[in-house]
């Protein structure tokens, strides 16, 4: 039986050296072995410590056995991922992650990192997405290419099944580690795995092919109202102008300003903050109206004729 990611990896033009995401888990597990055989002498295996549980020692002992094995150099860190008050324990350690593999990389000298998230993945990415009420952006899931903290992520994987990744492992006898976080139900990512993709498998079994289907179809959506959002921006000026704004339809007032506060400030409103905002836009048709609102973790303040981002202070 052969590794399903050797497939995966053929039919991508992979940029060149390569740092693999490296959990010891069994998918990046499965991703490391078939990278290491298809480019020998041209992977990095970059390991995160996170530090949440007794049992990361051991998984990183582990890591770094089986990079000795298979001959490619692993480089670790560890970082400390617990979450404040009121903030995800999830969002937190994913922050914190895509945080450290970039400088793991950038201090090998590395531009690329490969991931081993996978279709199921991408499903619960999805469900999560549509569990928050998120838009196109959230819908359309994980993208195969990103750009964070100066490194290109890659995820050669989403079209291939755990359980696939997971057979070839017990047919082979390859190691790895298993996460005793990946059973708690407290987190949602788990929920959804354990309760709801078994569901979703009886009643359609073809769900991982028609969700990834789902998701192009949000990505290519989110691109065109980026496109036209960069067009209404570009007549609005930088910080926009509110006579410009103004005469915009609601949906597309709406598409521009989530847009500029995303591009320029790295802001996601709530959807009450972002309808307070296009209310606020349509009143101030007088030289006098004020505008003062908290967006997302800033504000967002009236100036004359323009509307201008503040960063986290208290509102007066």
């Amino acid at each position: 039986m052969e590794n399903p990611a050797v497939h995966a990896l053929a039919a991508w033009p992979a940029p060149l050296p390569l740092a693999v995401a490296y959990s010891g888990g069994a998918d990046s597990t499965a991703l490391l072995h078939a990278a290491a055989a298809r480019w020998p002498g041209q992977v990095h295996a970059l390991h995160v410590h996170h530090g949440l549980q007794q049992a990361a020692d051991r998984f990183e002992s582990h890591c770094a056995a089986t990079c000795a094995a298979l001959g490619v150099p692993l480089h670790a860190a560890r970082v400390d991922a617990r979450h404040a008050t009121g903030e995800s324990p999830e969002d937190a350690a994913r922050r914190a992650r895509y945080a450290t593999l970039a400088a793991l990389a950038l201090a090998q000298g590395l531009r690329h990192v490969a991931l081993a998230q996978h279709a199921d993945d991408q499903v619960e990415t999805m469900l999560i997405a549509l569990g928050r009420g998120a838009g196109l952006d959230g819908l359309a899931g994980m993208p195969r290419r990103m750009e964070r903290h100066g490194v290109s992520f890659h995820r050669p994987l989403l079209e291939l099944r755990a359980d696939a990744l997971r057979e070839w492992l017990a047919a082979a006898g390859v190691a790895h580690v298993e996460d005793p976080s990946n059973s708690d139900l407290r987190y949602t990512r788990n929920r959804i795995r354990r309760l709801l993709l078994p569901a979703l498998q009886a009643a359609l079994p073809q769900y991982r092919d028609t969700f990834a289907r789902s998701a192009r179809n949000a990505a290519r959506a989110s691109v065109l109202l980026a496109g036209l959002a960069e067009q209404d921006l570009a007549e609005a000026g930088s910080p926009p102008a509110l006579a410009v704004l103004r005469a915009l339809p609601q949906e597309r007032l709406a598409n521009a300003l989530r847009h500029w506060l995303r591009r320029d400030h790295g802001a996601v409103p709530s959807e009450a903050q972002l309808l307070q905002l296009q209310s606020q836009i349509a009143a101030c048709s007088t030289r006098g109206h004020r505008i003062h609102l908290k967006i997302a973790a800033g504000r967002v303040e009236r100036e004359g004729g323009v509307l201008r981002w503040y960063n986290a202070s208290p509102l007066s």
